[in-house]
């Protein structure tokens, strides 16, 4: 299996030469449960992206510092990318902002939320079981670096996760056992190692002092980034295995 990274913006500068781009963090989290897998990446946010939708099996959209809102040169062609993918039953798998962006593509709604930052780790309830989602969980852990949110779910979208703080927390598109994209608003692509130092890095400018003080606290808790890993593949493979699917 190929996988596709479509790179929404930089890893914080001060950051990138420890921890690599976002490709290297989904290349870390799928290949933790598959090491054959291929992972290449795509700097969407500098205007490059692929010239089809199956050049790889399947794509994955990071997290980004933009909104899915703005008025970016990059995020329209995104937009048409992520529908032909849609289109064409090539799976996607969207994280933070991969999940606002999918959704404002699909026709959903994203806006910067009154709620403020989601920092640190957050409880996630699942909503709905699926197929995919094994082995099943009924809550999960997970790290969450966000202001925008999902307001308005697309009419192809099943929500399957949500919290107190994000009510639409993860998504899947289509037959919910048999998705053709999948969405998760939390990082389970990050660890706590990377979002300590990402909030010292970013404390009392990008984020508030009262929201990093807290955050910092939770990273010492569980979170079940080994389950997301082993769900996002399974994802991949059921979406790969089913030769035809019912249009979007």
């Amino acid at each position: 299996m190929k996988l596709g990274v479509l790179e929404t913006g930089p890893v914080v500068g001060s950051l990138v030469e420890a921890y690599g781009p976002y490709t290297d963090f989904f290349r870390r989290m799928v290949t933790s449960v598959d090491p054959s897998i291929e992972v290449q990446g795509w700097e969407v946010y500098n205007g490059a992206l692929p010239e089809r939708t199956d050049v790889v099996d399947g794509w994955i959209i990071s997290g980004s510092k933009y909104g899915a809102y703005e008025d970016l040169p990059w995020i329209p062609p995104l937009e048409a990318l992520l529908r032909d993918c849609l289109a064409d039953h090539v799976p996607v798998a969207g994280f933070c902002f991969g999940h606002q962006i999918l959704a404002q593509a699909a026709g959903g709604k994203v806006i910067k939320s009154d709620k403020g930052w989601g920092l640190g780790v957050h409880d996630y309830d699942v909503t709905r079981k699926t197929a995919w989602m094994a082995p099943a969980l009924p809550q999960f852990a997970a790290i969450a670096v966000h202001q925008d949110q999902v307001v308005e779910v697309p009419k192809t979208a099943t929500v399957v996760a949500r919290s107190a703080f994000c009510e639409n927390a993860a998504l899947a598109y289509g037959d919910p056992d048999n998705p053709i994209a999948i969405s998760v608003q939390p990082h389970p692509e990050f660890d706590s190692t990377f979002v300590g130092d990402l909030i010292e890095a970013r404390r009392g400018t990008a984020f508030p002092e009262s929201a990093s003080e807290a955050a910092e606290k939770s990273l010492t808790r569980e979170i079940d980034n080994a389950a997301w890993a082993k769900w996002v593949l399974e994802f991949f493979k059921r979406a790969l295995s089913n030769k035809t699917r019912p249009n979007l």
